[in-house]
C-alpha cells in the first residue's frame, strides 16, 4: 500500500531540536518531488523544505540554515531535522510528495497530490 506516514513531532522549547519522519514506502525512489509543509491555526499550508529526485534541495527564507530535509532510501523516510526552533515554527507539519512536478525551488501546495496526516510541532518560548 502506498502511503505516508509522518511522526516525530513533540512540545520543545524555543532553540529545542526535533527530527520528523515520514515513512514513504512507494515515494522515495519515485517521486519527481517531495517535501514538508506546515500549517498554523488561522494560516495558509506553506512549503517549507522539499527534496528533487537528483537530491537538490530548497528551503522557505523563514526555514533556511536551521531545517534539513533529506531521504533514506533504504529505509524509504523522508526527513526533516529542525534545529534551533523558534514559537513561529509551531503548526502541523506534513509530508507530501509529487510524482511528476519537479521541485527546483518551493513549489506550492497544490502541485502535490499525495499527504501524510500531519504530525504536530509545538515550541514553547
Amino acid at each position: 500500500q502506498v502511503q505516508l506516514v509522518e511522526s516525530g513531532g513533540g512540545s520543545v522549547q524555543a532553540g529545542g531540536s526535533l527530527r520528523l519522519s515520514c515513512a514513504a514506502s512507494g515515494y522515495i525512489t519515485s517521486s519527481a518531488c517531495m517535501g514538508w509543509f506546515r500549517q498554523a491555526p488561522g494560516k495558509e499550508r506553506e512549503g517549507v523544505a522539499q527534496i528533487n529526485s537528483r537530491a537538490g534541495t530548497y528551503y522557505s527564507e523563514s526555514v533556511a540554515g536551521r531545517f534539513t530535509i533529506s531521504k533514506d532510501y533504504a529505509e524509504n523516510i523522508l526527513y526533516l531535522q529542525m534545529i534551533d526552533l523558534k514559537p513561529e515554527d509551531t503548526g502541523m507539519y506534513y509530508c507530501a510528495a509529487s510524482r511528476s512536478r519537479y521541485c527546483s525551488t518551493i513549489l506550492p501546495r497544490a502541485d502535490f497530490r499525495s499527504w501524510g496526516q500531519g504530525t504536530q510541532v509545538t515550541v514553547s518560548s
